[in-house]
């Protein structure tokens, strides 16, 4: 597997972050849409696979596929950047800024959306035969997930919101995991196997993804379901984005970068008397 230390790989995620910061729009923006794309197009397999063999845990197994194949490409996640640009300006690496690190979020989450939404308008194409006929199995599933987890959330007023965020949280720890993961290794082998397991833990526990939920919310109202834009912004969206960045921050990115770069003092024994 050629595993990489922590302080090896926590080191290279370091230098991603540094030079997502520095990418060029076009690039970061091309990478994001089709990192979208891709991740629609494992959910909306996962989903298929779900309501065509009743077996949800069959769908969560084989979810992780795009993720894999989108980061062995090279394509940028949303819930990625939050965790890795952000330990380059932890890292005070020369030239990255706040701003730096908001523009690149900034370009990911508008490449992201525009990625998953083209799958959403395609996969809502093939459920309907072109919007003339009413959605197959698979797409009234979809739009049953996108009334459950923005008015299902809703009803339950403040609660609600405070379950969604802790969702939101709980996904990009196990995400983020994932993301850090692609570094363990120098063999793509590896790579795969290490990415895999957080990601379906993630998937299958229900957890809020942001750029997942890109490609089921805007399918669900492509596809009738039973809410409106403004309820999937502000009754997952907003909420989830905002879960991801403290999960991915707080408890992936963080913890490995203070006790594997930033390191405490060595403790030195006393002998005994």
């Amino acid at each position: 597997m050629a595993y990489l230390t922590p302080t090896e790989f926590v080191t290279k995620m370091i230098d991603a972050g540094e030079a997502k910061v520095f990418m060029s729009t076009k690039d970061t923006l091309i990478r994001a849409y089709m990192a979208g794309a891709i991740l629609a197009l494992a959910a909306a397999f996962s989903i298929s696979i779900n309501v065509n063999t009743g077996q949800p845990l069959a769908g969560a197994i084989l979810f992780p596929v795009g993720f894999c194949l989108l980061y062995l490409l090279g394509f940028d996640l949303l819930t990625g950047v939050f965790t890795l640009v952000p330990l380059a300006l932890f890292d005070k690496r020369p030239g990255v800024t706040v701003g730096g690190m908001l523009r690149n979020w900034g370009l990911v989450f508008t490449g992201n959306f525009a990625g998953a939404f083209t799958v959403a308008v395609f996969m809502a194409i093939i459920f309907t035969f072109g919007f003339s006929v009413e959605p197959n199995a698979i797409g009234h599933k979809i739009g049953v997930i996108g009334e459950g987890r923005t008015l299902g959330y809703a009803s339950h007023g403040a609660p609600g919101m405070l379950t969604l965020f802790i969702r939101g949280v709980l996904c990009n720890w196990m995400v983020s995991t994932g993301v850090v993961a692609a570094f363990m290794s120098t063999q793509v082998t590896g790579k795969i196997l290490a990415m895999w397991m957080p990601i379906m833990l993630f998937f299958y526990m229900g957890f809020e993804h942001s750029v997942v939920n890109m490609f089921l919310f805007p399918s669900g109202l492509l596809l009738g379901g039973e809410f409106t834009f403004t309820d999937y912004l502000i009754w997952n969206e907003i909420p989830t984005v905002l879960g991801n960045i403290v999960g991915g921050i707080t408890f992936v990115g963080l913890t490995l970068y203070s006790t594997h770069v930033r390191t405490g003092a060595a403790r030195n024994a006393v002998p005994a008397e």
